[in-house]
Order: structure tokens, then C-alpha cells, then sequence
């Protein structure tokens, strides 16, 4: 018998239950004050230049990551894509982060995630049902500070850019090879009935009372597409 599928069943049912604590509407609220705090923050937050390019952007506030030999991490959070005509923001559709590692580690941490959707497949693919990063999609680190520009080969070509924060500090990071999947509970409870994310971005359905912060946020930064 594989011993580490215990250990993995019970690191991800122990991050599950923890990630899902916070109601819904609460975690949304929370999603826009991590962005809120990250693009405040002097020189150390998203260029604006890749942000007035990204076509959405998710955020996943407080990813649980526990690991005792085997790693796993999960987070539960939010997404939104320009409207049409590039000004302005739609209605956001909840999204689940799941991914694990193997090897010698112990310890736990929470960190939030922001992910820059840089084109149009890019996006697609963040409204299917599941895809991989780094797999589905290309992913990079994204480059950090006021006027980093995008003038790399990853930057230019990744349709993905995602970052970190965690204990303060903001930074790149990878995530290659985790999973995002839509989340229809979450949905559920926003908007009163099952909806695919595929349907409240093509379908341009009024935003629940819960998304007025996160939306004004993100408008407040960027409120046209470059």
C-alpha cells in the first residue's frame, strides 16, 4: 500500500475545511482588499503597464499550503474579465487552486495569489471547467515593481502571469502545474443558482451585491484595457 496517500488524503481535507471557513461573500470582500494592498503598495506591486493589458485577473486570497513529506496546497477565490468594449469590469466567477509536491518538507503557510490573464486564449481557458497551468496554459512569474516592463520572452509569451504574498512580502512566483477549476458552489451562493463560469462571463449577467468592492477595485487600477 502507497503510505503517502493517508498523508495526502488528510493534508488536503484538513486545507479544504480551513479554506472553507470564511463565507463566500467574505471571501470575496477579502479578495478585494489583497488587491487593494498590493497595488498600494509603493514600487513593490503589479506594473501597470501588464495590468492595463491583462484581458482578467484572479485572486485567490490565503492559499493554504501544509506539507509533511507531502505537499499540498489549495485556495479558493475570484476572477473577473473585462467587459465588453475593454472598459470597466464583468461579473467575477469563483475558482479553486489545487495542486500538491513530493519530497522531504514540513511546515505550513498561507499565502495570497494574484494571476494576471494576459490574451484572449488565456482566457478561454480560465472559464473552462479545469484546466492546468503551465500545462492548458502558459504561466510565468510575473516581474514586480511600478515600471517593470514585459520585455522578456516569458513575459511576452506567457498567457498567464502570477504572483505571491506572503508575510509581506510580494514576489513572482511559479505555478506550474496546478490546477484551477471552477468553483459552482461558490457560484450558487452568489448568484442564487448554478452557474457555469462560462455563462457569467458570455452572457454579461448583472454582478451579485458582494462583488461591488472587488469590482471598484480592480476599476479603480485599470478601469480600461491598454
Amino acid at each position: 500500500m502507497n503510505r503517502t496517500l493517508p498523508l495526502l488524503l488528510l493534508t488536503g481535507t484538513c486545507l479544504m475545511y480551513a479554506a472553507e471557513k470564511d463565507s463566500d461573500a467574505e471571501r470575496l470582500g477579502r479578495a478585494a482588499e489583497v488587491f487593494q494592498e498590493v497595488m498600494s503598495a509603493p514600487d513593490k506591486g503589479i506594473p501597470q503597464d501588464l495590468l492595463d493589458k491583462s484581458a482578467c485577473v484572479v485572486v485567490v486570497p490565503g492559499v493554504k499550503k501544509a506539507a509533511f513529506v507531502v505537499g499540498a496546497k489549495f485556495g479558493r477565490g475570484f476572477f473577473s474579465c473585462r467587459a465588453q468594449g475593454g472598459t470597466g469590469w464583468g461579473a467575477p466567477g469563483a475558482v479553486r487552486v489545487e495542486g500538491g509536491s513530493f519530497g522531504f518538507q514540513i511546515g505550513a503557510s498561507e499565502t495570497d495569489v494574484i494571476m494576471l490573464v494576459m490574451n484572449q486564449h488565456g482566457a478561454d481557458r480560465l472559464i473552462s471547467s479545469r484546466f492546468t497551468l503551465g500545462g492548458d496554459a502558459s504561466v510565468a512569474a510575473g516581474p514586480v515593481g511600478r515600471t517593470a516592463t514585459a520585455e522578456t520572452d516569458a513575459y511576452m509569451t506567457a498567457e498567464i502571469l502570477t504572483y505571491s504574498r506572503a508575510r509581506g512580502l510580494f514576489a513572482g512566483l511559479s505555478l506550474s502545474g496546478a490546477t484551477m477549476r471552477q468553483d459552482l458552489d461558490t457560484n450558487r451562493a452568489l448568484y442564487g443558482k448554478t452557474l457555469q463560469n462560462r455563462e457569467i462571463i458570455r452572457t454579461g449577467i448583472a454582478p451579485p451585491p458582494a462583488a461591488k468592492d472587488f469590482l471598484s477595485t480592480l476599476s479603480k487600477y485599470s478601469s480600461r484595457k491598454g
